[in-house]
C-alpha cells in the first residue's frame, strides 16, 4: 500500500467480530516504538489485551463517536473491538509526552490500515477503571486508548472548506461521515 492510500484511512468505530492475530498486534506495536519522540526518551510503554473477555470489561469504560452517540458505541460481541492497546507512560504526563504518544498512535493507526485493521484512538476513557483491570498502579499513566479490529464500516471522507462544520455525522444508510478542511482551508502561504 502507498502512502496516499494511508491518508484515505479513517477512524472504525464498528468492527467485525474475527480475532486479531498476535503477529498483527506485534506489527502495530513495531510501528509505535519506532515513532518519533522527544529527546528519544522513549517513555510510553503499551499493554496489548487480546484476551476477549478482558476487552469486553475494557469497553464500557471507553467512550466512541461522541458526535453520533450512541449509535457508534460500539456493542460487546458484535460491534466491539477484538483488542485495544493502552498507551501508558512511565512518568507523571506532561506536553511532550502527549506529543511522543500522538506519533505512536498515529503510527499505530497507519500500520493497522496496513495491515488492513481498523483503529479507533480514543482519548475518553475511565482511567481509574481501566487501570484496575489492568494491574496498572498508577491510572493517570494511561494516556489513552486504541481499539483494534477487522472494519465492519467504511467510513467517508468529506474536503471541506474553512467556513464548512467539520462535525462528523450519521447519512440515512447510516453511512458515518467525516469532513476534512482542505489545504488551502487551514494553510497560510507566505
Amino acid at each position: 500500500m502507498d502512502f496516499s492510500e494511508l491518508l484515505r484511512r479513517r477512524t472504525v468505530r464498528r468492527f467485525a467480530q474475527e480475532p486479531l492475530k498476535k503477529e498483527e498486534v506485534r506489527a502495530i506495536l513495531e510501528a509505535a516504538r519506532l515513532a518519533s519522540c522527544a529527546a528519544n526518551l522513549q517513555r510510553l510503554r503499551y499493554i496489548a489485551v487480546m484476551e476477549p473477555s478482558l476487552v469486553a470489561a475494557i469497553l464500557p469504560h471507553t467512550a466512541f463517536g461522541m458526535m453520533v452517540h450512541p449509535k457508534r458505541q460500539p456493542v460487546a460481541g458484535v460491534t466491539s473491538p477484538t483488542a485495544f492497546i493502552a498507551v501508558c507512560s512511565t512518568c507523571d504526563p506532561n506536553e511532550s509526552l502527549h506529543a511522543d504518544a500522538g506519533a505512536a498512535i498515529q503510527s499505530m493507526e497507519f500500520a493497522a490500515w496496513n495491515l488492513g485493521i481498523g483503529a479507533t484512538w480514543l482519548g475518553s476513557h475511565k482511567q481509574a477503571e481501566i487501570a484496575a483491570l489492568l494491574d496498572v498502579e498508577k491510572p493517570g499513566r494511561i494516556l489513552y486508548m486504541v481499539a483494534l479490529g477487522r472494519p465492519g464500516e467504511t467510513p467517508c471522507r468529506e474536503d471541506v472548506d474553512a467556513d464548512a462544520s467539520v462535525k462528523y455525522y450519521l447519512d440515512a444508510d447510516d453511512c458515518i461521515h467525516v469532513p476534512k478542511y482542505t489545504v488551502d482551508a487551514i494553510t497560510t502561504w507566505k
